[in-house]
């Protein structure tokens, strides 16, 4: 009964599955795994695939949850939003639509919004603000399909290990059919976006960073430039001034999907090019402002394709690490077309978040597809570790069970809750094991 094979976005991972499914129902999602218990195949959830990792990858059956979509309840509260619970399998696309039309949003979000809810979720999905957690700290409650096929309700005052372990989770204590987010009344945001120098944008890297309800910028190697996005969020009955259509088609699309692809083939046959491509990147940056709902100043388009690492390092530890990025590119003789994203995120409680019980700083580095990305993200992860990084759950790296304990407080609780719900690993994979252990 094997199925076409099965690859995520980036074309880093496949999967032969036993059999694709796609439950149009939370009963039938609840028949499917007791089913898959009975006959001892594993069961792997998928939402849109763009994990680099092997998060997904199963050879029992794969579980679509597309067909679990769209708004379940919306209910008042007295944070000036609502609780709303949405089905797993649910774009964050859509859902950013559907909430604005009933006058909320969510508190945060990342810099792509194609995943599933449960998809980002799972696997510790951010965005940017020192104010603000990851998108697993807006989870109120959770609805977990458990190994046997039951369906259970999770909160922190109800089954509170299952609620604190499936709410970033990597789909390895169960599969989520449905998640309740703390969300708040809609609102804008007034961006800005900038040329700068590295050196300047550390120097008032606390002010911006703790200033700026969004701040974030990029750092293309081989140079001392970066492009700094300050977003503010302002009123949701503030008027909006988005960029001109013409405008957003030819900076969005044109020169960030279109003309990078081609510099990044060009980069592919000739890397030695790539310092000068990057001098004349930064000379070609300009300055952008405008105002627009939030999710659509959140979110960019983005269609080259890469493969990419993120380590999350506790914020102080910032400039050190870039400095030796940039000090191993320079020595290495190995060149860089993409440039360093980084971004922030507040200290929180979440079990496996990269950002448990630190202030944390994102760096994400980027390679092109038809490039090798080994060397540079070895160097990367290398110098990472050496300030106790943690790599994001989602994006490639080499981080085993035995070396990911140490720098996560709670992991053997995450473990345990794991024994528990799971104890034959019906949610197991090959990933799973090297990042969690048996």
């Amino acid at each position: 009964m094997g199925q076409d094979t099965w690859h995520n976005w980036a074309g880093t991972e496949t999967a032969s599955p036993y059999r694709y499914a796609t439950p149009r129902s939370v009963d039938e999602l609840s028949a499917l795994v007791s089913e898959a218990a009975e006959r001892g195949l594993r069961v792997k959830a998928v939402g849109a695939a763009h994990s680099f990792t092997g998060v997904a990858v199963t050879d029992g059956i794969l579980v679509s949850l597309d067909n679990l979509s769209g708004i379940d309840s919306v209910t008042l509260d007295d944070r000036a939003g609502a609780l709303v619970t949405v089905f797993a399998g649910t774009r964050l696309h859509e859902l950013n639509e559907q909430l604005w039309h009933r006058g909320l949003a969510m508190i945060n979000l990342g810099d792509i919004d194609v995943q599933s809810v449960a998809g980002a979720l799972s696997t510790g999905t951010h965005g940017t603000g020192a104010r603000f957690g990851g998108l697993a700290t807006q989870i109120r409650a959770l609805q977990v399909v458990l190994a046997d096929g039951s369906i259970v309700e999770c909160s922190p005052a109800e089954n509170p290990d299952l609620f604190e372990a499936a709410r970033l989770g990597l789909g390895a204590v169960g599969i989520i059919s449905k998640v309740t987010l703390q969300c708040v009344a809609h609102f804008v945001m007034h961006a800005v976006e900038a040329p700068g120098s590295l050196d300047s944008t550390l120097d008032r890297l606390d002010h911006d960073r703790t200033g700026v309800d969004h701040f974030e910028f990029y750092w293309f190697p081989h140079t001392r430039r970066v492009l700094t996005k300050r977003n503010t969020r302002l009123p949701g009955d503030t008027p909006i001034s988005p960029l001109r259509p013409l405008r957003a088609y030819v900076d969005d699309e044109v020169l960030t999907n279109v003309v990078f692809e081609g510099l990044n083939r060009v980069a592919t046959l000739a890397p030695s090019a790539i310092p000068k491509i990057n001098k004349l990147s930064c000379r070609v940056l300009g300055t952008r402002e405008y105002t627009d709902r939030s999710y659509r100043v959140f979110a960019s388009q983005r269609r080259v394709k890469f493969r990419e690492m993120e380590y999350a390092v506790p914020v102080e530890a910032l400039p050190d690490v870039l400095v030796a990025i940039d000090s191993w590119v320079e020595n290495s003789g190995f060149t860089v077309a993409f440039p360093v994203e980084v971004r922030f995120a507040a200290a929180d409680d979440v079990w496996l978040s990269t950002a448990n019980g630190r202030n944390t700083a994102y760096i994400a580095v980027h390679q092109y597809y038809r490039r090798d990305h080994e060397p540079y993200f070895a160097a990367v992860e290398a110098i990472a570790r050496n300030v106790d990084g943690r790599p994001h759950w989602g994006k490639m790296h080499g981080r085993t069970a035995d070396d990911l304990r140490t720098t996560y407080p709670d992991f053997d609780r995450f473990v345990s809750a794991r024994d528990k719900y799971d104890s034959a690993r019906m949610f197991g994979n090959a990933y799973l094991q090297q990042v969690l252990g048996r």
